[in-house]
């Protein structure tokens, strides 16, 4: 009877034995092995040979460059985040209407989230090209967009906005899908404007969604790497050398595998920081 008690206590854990093992594997162990190896100098295959504790800290924060890397990215993600959420909630804004031919666009709205990041860093590469490209026949101009640095890092930042938009629109007609429609028939009763009724209406109806959306955007930000790599390679100077980018540059050509795991760690800290502020104003910004 005892050991059918047991048993009854231990079968449901015994279902979530396989996600616990995919979490271990892929997730808490490389990350463990991560600031194990941030506290060492490591030789050309990634194995720890000389404890410096906190050196490769200190020798970050000493540096120039990883300084400019964390300003690059802060700027990269300011970028990204306004653009994509602010083309997402347009477009699901005007496809929340009924009209003729409303899943075409729909489904072009939504188009950006299969394209895969290298891909459409290649397209836009092409467009972006200083005699063939698209972008300068259209604007009659001869600007070498992804070699110059007062440039560079706006059009990765704004491709990148592109391929988050198509997410974000799905996020946001989701939440206008549940906002009643009876509050804007009493609203216009009462006399309210389009623009009244979407900063006192629509606006508080998606609070969820876009704090939601905004945490999401920012993390996606933070972790972008594939159209840096095609478009820029972090370039011109160090322009677009985001620091995702420059953790792959110091472990996989400049072979320094303990300073990247340690600009790995501080980038997990610097986004679990954020989210932390984040859900402590949710309380305050966001209407359920």
């Amino acid at each position: 009877m005892k050991l059918k008690n047991v048993s009854r206590y231990l079968s449901p854990y015994v279902y979530i034995v396989p996600a616990i093992a995919v979490f271990v594997l892929f997730l808490f162990f490389p990350f463990i092995k991560t600031i194990y190896l941030s506290l060492f100098k490591t030789n050309k295959m990634g194995q720890a040979k000389l404890f410096v504790g906190g050196g490769n800290y200190s020798d970050l924060f000493s540096s120039a460059s990883f300084f400019n890397s964390l300003f690059v990215t802060a700027i990269f993600v300011l970028i990204v985040v306004s653009v994509s959420m602010l083309l997402g909630l347009i477009t699901a804004i005007l496809c929340n209407q009924s009209f003729p031919g409303i899943r075409i666009f729909s489904t072009a709205y939504a188009l950006p989230m299969a394209i895969a990041s290298s891909s459409a860093a290649m397209i836009f590469k092409i467009m972006l090209h200083p005699t063939i490209g698209i972008i300068n026949k259209l604007l009659g101009l001869h600007t070498n967009w992804i070699s110059d640095p007062r440039y560079a890092l706006v059009c990765v930042a704004l491709l990148s906005a592109w391929l988050n938009s198509g997410i974000n629109f799905l996020y946001f007609s989701a939440g206008l899908s549940n906002i009643d429609n009876t509050l804007y028939e009493r609203a216009s009763v009462d006399g309210a404007n389009s623009a009244q009724k979407f900063f006192r209406l629509t606006l508080p109806g998606l609070s969820p969604i876009m704090f939601y959306t905004l945490v999401v955007n920012i993390i996606q930000a933070f972790q972008a790497f594939g159209q840096v790599k095609v478009l820029t390679m972090g370039g011109p100077g160090e322009s677009t050398n985001l620091i995702v980018y420059s953790i792959y540059r110091d472990a996989f050509f400049n072979y320094r595998f303990g300073s990247a795991a340690a600009q790995s760690v501080i980038l997990f800290m610097v986004i679990m920081i954020l989210t932390l502020c984040m859900f402590h104003l949710e309380k305050k910004g966001v209407h359920y």
